[in-house]
């Protein structure tokens, strides 16, 4: 599954940088470095950012000035990054914007597990704003009717028009067992005509892009000898 998510890592440790590098590779995120403050200003000027990851000690600009001048224009978390480990120093990168904050020597899995967690935070957030009706969640499957995106744990999966017909078909009809025959002629507005292979194949590709483990689904479910459902609660 290709991630659009970029995610800007603002620290002078090099071997900080290249271990999280394998880390964000593997979960298919776009990575920008930047070594101190400045430098990440500059990458915010040229580039899409999802979520940075701050170091607080850092040469020429800190991180706590840093995050100042970037909240003066935007609003993506910061996860903090710092040897400093107090309570005092916590709260104060958190009162000045931040949204997070790790300190230094942390577990990878869990600075990853941190910015999983604010991706999906921020993406609801922003989802506030739409009419309650535009926007689907179930479990990690945000479905967005008006600009036709879905994610899946805060990554945008690219579906075909009538991949996205179907899962918003049942989606929106969730706990409700739908026939092939339903599903057929509300997606392609046409006669069923004996179809069924047709449906299968866009599900079971469906299924391939949003399940974690499509063999074994979690939200498209098979109701067998009749159709297929999502769950009122999955």
């Amino acid at each position: 599954m290709s991630s659009g998510t970029t995610i800007l890592l603002v620290d002078d440790e090099k071997e900080i940088v290249k271990l999280m590098e394998i880390y964000f590779r593997h979960e298919d995120y776009r990575l920008l470095t930047a070594s101190d403050g400045q430098e990440a200003l500059n990458q915010l000027e040229n580039n899409h950012v999802d979520v940075i990851i701050l170091d607080v000690m850092m040469p020429h600009m800190d991180g706590i000035e840093t995050c100042m001048k970037i909240r003066e224009s935007h609003d993506m978390p910061i996860i903090f990054l710092s040897a400093k480990s107090q309570d005092i120093d916590k709260i104060a990168g958190l009162s000045i914007g931040g949204d997070d904050y790790v300190s230094k020597p942390f577990n990878p899995l869990e600075l990853m597990a941190r910015v999983k967690s604010q991706l999906r935070r921020y993406q609801r957030f922003k989802m506030q704003t739409s009419n309650v009706e535009d926007v689907i969640e179930i479990d990690d499957l945000v479905i967005n009717v008006v600009t036709h995106t879905v994610t899946v744990d805060s990554q945008e999966v690219k579906l075909t028009p009538r991949e996205f017909a179907i899962l918003h078909f049942l989606a929106y009809n969730r706990g409700v067992v739908l026939s092939m025959d339903v599903i057929y002629q509300k997606v392609w507005n046409e006669p069923f005509m004996e179809s069924k292979n047709t449906v299968m194949v866009h599900i079971r590709k469906l299924r391939e892009k949003i399940e974690r483990n499509p063999q074994s689904p979690k939200i498209i479910k098979t109701v067998w000898g009749i159709g297929y459902k999502i769950d009122a609660q999955v």
